[in-house]
């Protein structure tokens, strides 16, 4: 396989720190202007130097999404933006508008120029013009085959980079410009307001009926008749390569660090020549529609709502700088847990013993006389904490250190199979 970046979401700074821990060799971001996912934790500009350094220091690039749509007041500002960006030492900006192409290039010449997905580049005349105009890198419509993709190839300078989505959400609308949003609900997908209305469930109501639902396909769970599959391009990395991709590029800034964690392993392994079937039962632990290739080698299809944003594993715990854990959701002594660790396949264990780290201004007294824990004696990691030995892990991001058989690195996920939990919407 052709190398290829590992391009990356990085919504907030747990979601990059965790991309580049398990193998992003770039992410994208946005601070909380320009960017499509207004949802996301975002970066604000003072934070987003030290977020690149960060990123640089572990050897990845960092690419900053400037692609709402934009109006004047937005592009009076985009000159001192993009000298900004610059000086932090971002490595790329994302951009659809010509406007802001221009000024990019004027007061920035440093920062790479990349064509976002939203300005639908599908053919080379429209991409030599944009290279012309200093973009280099296009990041295709994820309309195109991969057969228009290995077109486009041909007929564009060699030193044009192309882009490409491979995993995530699809959007019912062309490259993601959807109005529906904004008429709904007032706030617009194009700005990065978008509330997912393609998502939601449909009926029918006749207007002399009102509060008198009619179901818009012939069963009790009414119609996703916008919602489309996910996409899942593990098993098809070699014919991106073979058609000149040179970045595949997951979605998702608005997930949490556990989606990106899981999702970036996965695609980490088989980019490494690992075989996709190995792992793509991973890809099956995060939160996902059904399955499709997107527009690669056909339709992507409709979800049809059988399977709405289904996920039966839970992030329990991270692993702290330190070796001990810390608590995301509950776990006890005797639970199965898998771990995801980079380069190591994924590993179970039954955790053994569970010792709290009790801050110091936790009740002690209100802890012994309920019998929930023994204290065993004063931190030596905390002045004024204690050591709690514990049957039960359920505070919240409180530190915890637990028995495992083998050793855990900062920054490996642990996880549990919990079927009987609806999970799905709880990234």
């Amino acid at each position: 396989m052709r190398t290829m970046e590992l391009l990356a979401p990085a919504g907030g700074r747990e979601q990059l720190e965790y991309a580049i821990h398990f193998g992003a060799d770039a992410v994208y971001l946005a601070t909380e202007r320009y960017g499509m996912r207004k949802r996301a934790d975002n970066f604000t500009e003072s934070d987003l130097p030290d977020a690149i350094a960060y990123a640089h220091a572990h050897g990845a690039r960092v690419h900053v999404t400037v692609n709402t749509v934009m109006t004047d007041a937005d592009v009076d500002d985009l000159p001192r933006y993009f000298r900004f960006l610059e000086q932090a030492g971002a490595d790329a900006v994302i951009v659809s508008d010509l406007g802001a192409i221009s000024i990019a290039r004027s007061v920035a010449p440093k920062l790479e120029i990349h064509l976002s997905t939203q300005a639908s580049c599908e053919n080379a005349a429209s991409a030599r013009a944009y290279y012309d105009l200093g973009v280099r890198r296009i990041v295709v419509a994820r309309e195109m085959s991969l057969d228009a993709i290995a077109e486009l190839r041909r007929r564009i300078p060699d030193d044009l980079e192309i882009e490409a989505f491979v995993h995530g959400a699809m959007c019912m609308a062309y490259s993601g410009r959807c109005l529906i949003s904004d008429y709904l609900t007032g706030r617009g997908a194009n700005v990065g307001h978008c509330t997912q209305p393609c998502r939601w469930k449909y009926a029918l109501v006749e207007e002399t009926r009102p509060g008198e639902y009619f179901p818009v396909v012939e069963d009790d769970r009414g119609s996703f008749i916008m919602s489309s599959h996910d996409m899942n391009m593990l098993a098809h990395l070699d014919e991106l390569a073979a058609a000149g991709v040179n970045s595949v590029k997951i979605e998702g800034r608005a997930k949490g660090a556990y989606y990106v964690a899981s999702v970036v392993n996965a695609y980490r392994h088989v980019l490494d020549g690992e075989p996709a079937d190995a792992w793509e039962a991973e890809l099956e632990t995060t939160s996902h529609r059904p399955w499709c290739t997107g527009f690669y080698f056909g339709q992507p299809g409709q979800n049809k709502g059988s399977v709405e944003y289904a996920r039966a594993y839970q992030m329990v715990a991270c692993v702290e700088e330190s070796g001990a854990v810390l608590c995301r959701n509950r776990f006890a002594v005797g639970d199965t847990v898998e771990v995801l660790s980079p380069g190591q396949p994924v590993r179970t264990f039954d955790i053994g013993g569970i010792v709290w780290h009790a801050k110091p201004e936790a009740d002690l007294a209100e802890v012994q006389k309920k019998g929930t824990g023994v204290v065993l004696g004063p931190d030596p990691a905390c002045v004024g904490g204690h050591l709690v030995r514990v049957q039960v892990a359920n505070r919240t991001m409180e530190s915890y250190s637990i028995e495992a058989p083998f050793p855990l690195r900062p920054r490996d996920i642990l996880r549990a199979y919990r079927p009987e939990q609806d999970l799905g919407r709880t990234l």
